[in-house]
């Protein structure tokens, strides 16, 4: 399960004040669940890898989907300056490999609003989506089966 919290960034270092102090307390509170808990946050390279086995909870702080494909780009562009790449061989998995989170979930839950969010614009691209009004605070065990279960009833296309 992947989790995105979104942090504006009105000013940089207190956004990576606020995300620190979140990346050493989420862990602890969720530790009953799964300690399998990776927290990433925008001026990480690579998910950090906590423990193993049990649910895997990746906690994104702010990775926003923009941020990382523009990441992505960028070091695809440093490869491509340093002749480790040609351009003619950029396609979709070379894009694909440069990007943090590299899979591509079934089913996106955007809590509290009708619009999508800034995570994974790549990888939802084909990814069912289920839209509530309850806000993640209010949401519940029930929530969250109801989302399982219209899931669970779509037809999946993937896109054709």
């Amino acid at each position: 399960m992947t989790i995105y919290i979104s942090i504006i960034e009105v000013n940089v270092e207190l956004s990576k004040k606020i995300c620190a102090k979140l990346t050493s307390e989420i862990p602890s509170v969720l530790y009953d669940i799964t300690r399998n808990i990776n927290v990433i946050t925008r001026w990480d390279r690579e998910i950090k890898r906590y423990e193993d086995g049990g649910m895997r909870l990746d906690i994104s702080l702010g990775y926003s989907g923009k941020y990382e494909l523009t990441h992505a780009i960028k070091e695809i562009m440093k490869k491509v300056g340093d002749g480790k790449l040609h351009p003619e061989d950029i396609n979709e998995e070379v894009i694909e490999s440069h990007l943090l989170f590299r899979f591509e979930p079934d089913l996106v839950l955007r809590a509290g609003g009708k619009r999508l969010t800034d995570f994974l614009i790549w990888q939802a691209v084909y990814s069912e989506l289920y839209f509530t009004d309850v806000n993640w605070l209010d949401f519940r065990k029930v929530d969250f089966l109801r989302a399982i279960r219209d899931f669970q009833k779509r037809k999946r296309r993937f896109g054709k």
